[in-house]
């Protein structure tokens, strides 16, 4: 049965935070790992944007932005750049998906920017049909089906700042079956991996 983990909490109560935390001790013990992380941007001390990050390869975008020099969707003072974050963030998720040795999929964040996206949501709705290890952050007050369907369905953990510290832990208990086990590569070329949708298609 795979696992199906779901983070919540406030704004800015560290759950992208407690997500790399627990990417750090996954790759130590050699998981193999997929999926896209955000994090804040800030400027003079102030945020002004979320960046975004494929977790496998490194590559990094920018997911919002106050000043940002395209037109996107508009969630509070932020415009979406829907560019990178299907180019980056969502065919992050797809190759996680195609990749047979992917062991985890981590998803940072479920929120209103992130499902602006027709191809994140198709890439979202994948990974909950799938058989990989969930890992995902859910936007704590955002009433969208799949995050309604993903607080009913996951283990949901609510991240605090009396808990946050403690999370790694537990979190890695939960994991520890796949981390003490020695992952098989399916027997597959690149050429048997399934592609990643094209965004132009979507």
């Amino acid at each position: 049965m795979p696992l199906r983990l779901g983070l919540t909490g406030q704004p800015r109560i560290g759950k992208s935070t407690l997500m790399k935390k627990v990417i750090e001790q996954l790759k130590a013990r050699g998981v193999v790992m997929g999926g896209m992380l955000t994090a804040d941007i800030h400027e003079g001390g102030q945020r002004v944007g979320f960046s975004l990050e494929d977790i496998r390869t490194g590559e990094q975008g920018i997911l919002a932005h106050v000043q940002l020099n395209r037109t996107g969707p508009i969630v509070g003072k932020y415009t979406v750049n829907l560019t990178d974050l299907d180019r980056i963030g969502t065919q992050a998720i797809f190759e996680a998906l195609a990749r047979p040795e992917t062991q985890v999929l981590l998803i940072d964040e479920i929120g209103p920017m992130e499902l602006k996206s027709r191809l994140f949501v198709a890439a979202l709705e994948k990974a909950l049909a799938s058989d990989k290890h969930l890992m995902l952050t859910v936007h704590q007050r955002s009433a969208h089906e799949l995050v309604q369907r993903i607080k009913r369905t996951f283990q949901v953990l609510e991240v605090t700042v009396t808990n946050r510290d403690e999370l790694p832990t537990v979190i890695m208990e939960a994991l520890r079956e796949i981390t003490n086990s020695k992952y098989q590569i399916a027997n597959k070329s690149e050429e048997d991996f399934e592609k990643p949708p094209d965004p132009e298609a979507i």
